[in-house]
C-alpha cells in the first residue's frame, strides 16, 4: 500500500469512526473509498468491516455513562443481536446480494420515519401504557423489542451498512428514553454483530482479508469513534435526530443508485 492509500483510507477511516459513533452509516463513506482505490469489492466490504470494528469499541465506550441503568436491556437484547448477527453471517455466504439490495432501502425509509415522528410516537405509546395501567415492562412489549433487534441483527450481519439507524429508530420510540441512550445501545449491539459478522470472515474468507486496509481503518476509525462520542454526547436531540435523517437519506440515495445501476 502506497502513501497516498494510507492517507486517503486512514481519513475515509476517521469519518467512518465518528459517524458510526453519532448514528451509523460509516461503511458507506469507506467502502466506496477503497472501491475507487482499486481493491475488489468483496475484499473491500471484509476488510472494511472488521477495521471499522476498532472504532465501534471506541464509540461504544465513548457512550458507557448513557448506559448506566441499562444493564438489564443490554443483557437482554444483546444476544437477540448477536445472534441475528450469526443467521446474517450465514445468509452472506449462501444468499446472493440482491436480496438484501432490495429490502435495505425499504428498511431505512421505515427506519427514518421513525426517527422523524419518534416524539409523537412515544407520547402516543406512553398514552396507552397509561391508559392500560402498564409501566413499559409488559412481556409483549419487551418480546416485540427483542425480535425486532434479533432483526436487524440480521440485517447487520448480511448488509453492514446502516443498521445504526435502524436501531436507533426502533431504540427511540420503544425504549422510551432519551436519543442518546438509544444511541448507546445502538453502538454496543452495534459492535455484537460486527464481531461475529468478522469471525465469520476470519473463519471462512480469511483469504480475502487485506490486512493492511485493516489496520489504517483500525487505527483512524478507533480515534474516530473516541471523537465522535464526544460530539455525539453534546447534540441536542432535535439536532441528533437532524444528522440521522441527513445521514439516512445519504445511505438511501447510495443503495438506491446501486440498485438501479444492477
Amino acid at each position: 500500500m502506497d502513501f497516498l492509500h494510507v492517507i486517503v483510507i486512514g481519513l475515509a477511516g476517521l469519518w467512518a469512526g465518528t459517524i458510526n459513533s453519532v448514528v451509523g452509516s460509516g461503511t458507506l463513506i469507506t467502502f466506496p473509498v477503497l472501491v475507487a482505490l482499486g481493491y475488489a469489492p468483496i475484499t473491500s466490504s471484509i476488510s472494511n468491516a472488521t477495521g471499522l470494528i476498532a472504532g465501534n469499541a471506541s464509540g461504544a465506550w465513548g457512550y458507557r455513562a448513557e448506559l448506566k441503568g441499562q444493564g438489564r436491556q443490554v443483557l437482554r437484547l444483546l444476544p437477540a443481536s448477536i445472534l441475528g448477527g450469526i443467521v446474517g453471517a450465514w445468509l452472506l455466504l449462501h444468499l446472493p446480494a440482491s436480496v438484501f439490495g432490495v429490502v435495505a432501502p425499504i428498511l431505512i425509509v421505515l427506519a427514518l420515519l421513525l426517527v422523524i415522528f419518534q416524539p409523537r410516537l412515544q407520547r402516543w405509546i406512553a398514552a396507552r401504557r397509561a391508559a392500560a395501567g402498564s409501566d413499559g415492562s409488559s412481556t409483549r412489549h419487551t418480546v416485540v423489542l427483542t425480535v425486532l433487534v434479533f432483526l436487524i441483527g440480521i440485517y447487520g450481519g448480511y448488509f453492514v451498512a446502516a443498521q445504526g439507524i435502524l436501531l436507533v429508530g426502533v431504540f427511540g420510540v420503544l425504549l422510551g428514553g432519551s436519543m442518546q441512550v438509544a444511541n448507546a445501545m445502538k453502538n454496543v449491539l452495534v459492535l455484537g454483530v460486527n464481531l461475529v459478522a468478522a469471525l465469520s470472515y476470519l473463519l471462512f474468507a480469511f483469504d480475502r482479508i487485506n490486512w493492511s486496509v485493516v489496520l489504517v481503518i483500525a487505527v483512524s476509525s478507533l480515534v474516530g469513534g473516541w471523537f465522535g462520542s464526544k460530539v455525539g454526547r453534546r447534540l441536542h436531540p432535535a439536532v441528533l435526530r437532524t444528522v440521522i435523517v441527513v445521514l439516512g437519506l445519504m445511505a438511501l440515495y447510495f443503495m438506491v443508485a446501486k440498485l438501479v445501476a444492477s
